[in-house]
């Protein structure tokens, strides 16, 4: 869910052309016809490959208990030139975790485990320390919910040619912390999925990958999906062939399925947890997973979530809660959304690194023509009344000055030019206010020129005080999320002051790796600098807050905050210590 703003920022980038070919029109088809939905999804997969240069792509689309289409575009295998096909198997990635809180759900349909209660009772292995004294704990629905406080990922051995086994982060997540209180703020977190599947292991008495073939891909018919620590499919850059790395934390991203499989799940969801004469889940078990889970928290900001699902990020005006999961990967991307209220879902699932914002906006498209085939509900579009722009106040002025953490990494504020300036991730932008008081975003060219980019044309940002921060609220139509917060110049321990300076990686990186690594003081902050060969324009940015005299933790709030950066000493030298990394420092 964050992550469809986060590349919107990114995506101003890219400039992409229009499509020559005009779309399809609708020639009355009869209520219950799917004809025009066909022809014009067509025409909009077509448009949406040549554009995002997409390998391959394949699509289907489900009513209640039948898949009414299902088609491949473009290639599976373009070297050999193997077309893209219903069957083909792609990566998922973490449309997984959908399936790993449904064998939660379905332990707990059998009274093995209690969702409510901490994750420990049903993981005894699982351990982790804690600054927050008087919050209470880590349980199975806050993992679900990405409310457990847990850290989003285990860095060290994450994504990689040859992974360890999941299990493993059980014993490396000892030494970490809790990033914060759980039932505090949304953190969407991989490793907390992984657990969630040790927890399925110890308690089902297998396996997780045979457990999910017996208990869920054989009783819904999908002979081809599974869950493997490798991944085995090809991926693609732009038509061009890439590695294809593994991801470690198998319940959280590593599943292999096809469209045609993934249907058989939206069925069961559409026939409350039956399959056939099977009932997988129990219908109170499909009605939880769909129910808001976060609705009462002050920092939800309308962005909500079930237990899986994710109940936020695409609208369809007229049809009920949209349900959806996506699985983006740093190769594939995919994504699965259904409206229960209609018995109307579609899956989409692609090979390529560019087919990010394709594959949600494919969905959107073929749930609203769906409802509209099956219902008659259109959506016609609202008109955009656009509030005029106006000088930045005194007062914004000040406010904005500074540094705020986000979700491009941190970002340097100035408003020196009376202007609300910001660089981040090693580009140049301007916020620019409305009179209704919220902020749009525009692009300087060469750092110069303010520009209207497409990709920000929806976006608009606001400052609100929760618990004493400012934090930026990032609205995206009808749906808000925490874009960033501003940060504070807090008193640097002499320690980290000593260690300021660039570092290398110990040991041997087994997958992709930053060839920059510095940690400076800036403005009274202690900041870390990471650059990645693949991407070398892009300057990622992390501001980090001393707790202790030995101990700093990335400042702000959401996914990838609250991470410990420890002073080490061992093997006879002073190292730092970060999600499972060693790091030394360069000689000069």
């Amino acid at each position: 869910m964050p992550r469809r703003l986060l590349l919107l920022v990114v995506s101003t980038l890219v400039l992409l052309g229009g499509c020559a070919t005009p779309a399809p029109v609708s020639e009355g088809d009869p209520r219950g016809s799917y004809q025009y939905t066909e022809k014009y999804l067509s025409w909009l997969v077509d448009r949406e490959m040549a554009e995002n240069e997409i390998t391959g792509l394949s699509i289907a689309l489900v009513d209640d208990q039948q898949v009414i289409w299902q088609k491949g575009f473009g290639y599976a295998d373009l070297e050999n030139g193997i077309r893209a096909a219903p069957e083909t198997i792609y990566r998922a990635g973490s449309i997984a975790k959908l399936f790993t809180a449904a064998a939660i759900m379905q332990l707990a349909d059998q009274g093995k485990i209690d969702i409510d209660q901490p994750l420990a009772a049903a993981l005894p292995e699982f351990s982790i320390k804690s600054r927050f004294p008087t919050a209470g704990p880590v349980t199975p629905r806050n993992v679900m919910t990405h409310h457990s406080g847990l850290p989003s990922n285990f860095l060290r051995g994450m994504f990689v040619r040859d992974p360890a086994r999941f299990e493993s982060v059980v014993d490396s997540l000892r030494d970490e912390h809790l990033t914060f209180p759980p039932n505090y703020v949304f953190s969407y977190s991989n490793v907390g999925m992984a657990l969630l599947g040790a927890a399925v292991q110890k308690v089902g008495g297998a396996a997780f990958d045979e457990h999910m073939e017996r208990q869920f891909f054989r009783p819904l018919g999908m002979p081809h999906s599974s869950f493997t620590p490798r991944a085995i499919t090809k991926a693609y850059d732009r038509n061009k062939e890439i590695e294809v790395f593994s991801l470690r934390d198998m319940p959280a991203a590593n599943l292999l399925s096809n469209v045609t499989d993934l249907s058989q799940f939206l069925k069961m969801q559409f026939a409350g947890g039956r399959s056939g004469p099977q009932q997988i889940l129990s219908g109170a078990s499909i009605a939880e997973m769909l129910r808001v889970q976060n609705a009462d928290l002050p920092l939800t900001f309308n962005s909500y979530v079930g237990l899986g699902w994710m109940l936020s990020g695409i609208e369809v005006p007229g049809g009920g809660p949209v349900a959806s999961h996506g699985g983006s990967l740093p190769d594939s991307h995919s994504m699965m959304a259904m409206l229960p209220e209609h018995k109307l879902g579609v899956v989409v699932l692609a090979n390529s690194v560019t087919a990010h914002f394709a594959v949600s906006k494919i969905a959107g498209e073929a749930l609203r023509l769906m409802l509209e085939a099956k219902t008659g509900i259109r959506q016609s579009p609202a008109p955009v009344v656009r509030a005029r722009e106006r000088a930045p106040s005194s007062a914004e002025l000040r406010l904005f000055n500074g540094h705020f953490d986000t979700m491009v990494g941190l970002s340097k504020v100035s408003t020196e030019s009376g202007q609300i300036d910001v660089e981040a991730v090693g580009h140049h932008f301007r916020l620019v206010p409305h009179e209704d008081g919220l902020f749009s975003i525009k692009y300087k060219v060469f750092g110069l020129i303010p520009v209207h980019v497409g990709a920000f044309d929806d976006i608009r940002l606001s400052i609100a005080s929760v618990d004493g921060r400012q934090i930026v609220v990032g609205r995206i139509g009808g749906e808000s999320l925490i874009f960033g917060e501003k940060l504070n110049p807090t008193s640097i321990p002499e320690s980290f002051l000593q260690r300021i300076g660039q570092y290398e990686i110990i040991g041997k990186i087994d997958g992709p790796s930053p060839d920059h690594i510095v940690l400076k003081e800036d403005d009274g902050l202690l900041v870390g600098e990471v650059r990645f060969p693949e991407i070398p324009e892009l300057l990622l940015r992390i501001g980090f807050r001393p707790v202790s005299d030995d101990e700093a933790v990335t400042d702000g709030l959401g996914s990838g905050r609250g991470d410990t950066l420890r002073l080490i000493h061992e093997d006879n030298e002073e190292r730092l210590g970060f999600s499972g990394y060693r790091l030394r420092k360069k000689l000069n």
